[in-house]
């Protein structure tokens, strides 16, 4: 996979934080509840036993999941109907593009509220609610992969990487997307992506003792090594040898962090 962040991002994206389809986002004071609601998961895994061991690390991440501004308001009318439709074809007609300058060329990328309208819409339809992920999450791995500039890219492997969503052939044939040029579908099959890597990652950490903070960092680090790795490199991963990763990976790591703080500073932007 293609890393960002050899260029300083030049933009972000969305539409409010609030989605009809995304079953994820919290109002207010939510944080008692979904705090709640994770220890009587966790109690219930406890019972279940290893079958439950992503239903708990999803628990977890979602108790340490930043709550979304209350009252957040779409940016367009024409996006509050876009997430209420199904359709790929739908979304397609709503989104928008603009041009920008990449590497001494104008290109196409979708705009500000075409992003977060796309994040939102994938995270809902990949169900990233049930491994404790969110759309700032996605918004996140995107930003990482491409600074939501499309481009063909080159791995250590020599493997071309293709599109927002920086999928290799072999990868986009396994997962079912058709066209990693298009950004409708890159973005959901990167959600569908990353809902793989938080399955994979909770099985690798659930043995560690750690805090339901720990558990949720340790999560979405497993979910960027899923995504940026191969097999044979992201199966040595334990939890615990992050800091060993390759630096790309590391980087990959970091720069999710900072694009889900991008996603929750544009969703407020865009709510007022």
């Amino acid at each position: 996979m293609q890393i960002k962040k050899s260029f300083p991002v030049w933009a972000f994206a969305g539409i409010g934080a609030a989605i009809a389809l995304s079953s994820q986002v919290s109002t207010g004071s939510a944080s008692a509840p979904v705090a709640a609601a994770a220890a009587k998961v966790q109690a219930a895994a406890a019972k279940a036993g290893p079958v439950a061991r992503t239903v708990t690390a999803a628990a977890a991440v979602a108790a340490t999941s930043p709550a979304a501004p209350a009252a957040i308001r779409f940016a367009t009318p024409a996006a509050k109907a876009a997430v209420q439709v199904a359709s790929e074809d739908a979304l397609r007609k709503q989104i928008k593009f603009e041009s920008v300058k990449y590497a001494g060329k104008s290109i196409q990328t979708l705009d500000e509220e075409s992003r977060l309208l796309l994040v939102q819409a994938a995270a809902a339809k990949a169900g990233l609610h049930q491994v404790g992920l969110t759309y700032h999450d996605v918004y996140g791995v995107i930003d990482a992969e491409t600074s939501w500039i499309p481009r063909t890219g080159m791995g250590k492997n020599g493997v071309e990487s293709i599109g927002l969503a920086q999928f290799e052939p072999r990868t986009a044939k396994g997962l079912g997307l058709k066209d990693p040029n298009d950004p409708v579908q890159a973005v959901y099959f990167a959600a569908v992506n990353m809902k793989h890597g938080a399955e994979w990652a909770a099985d690798r950490i659930a043995h560690l003792k750690l805090t339901p903070e720990e558990r949720a960092a340790k999560l979405r680090e497993g979910v960027s090594v899923y995504y940026n790795l191969s097999v044979k490199g992201r199966n040595k991963w334990d939890g615990l040898n992050t800091a060993k990763l390759p630096i790309e990976t590391q980087r990959h790591i970091q720069n999710v962090r900072e694009g889900r703080e991008e996603a929750s500073e544009l969703a407020q932007k865009l709510s007022t």
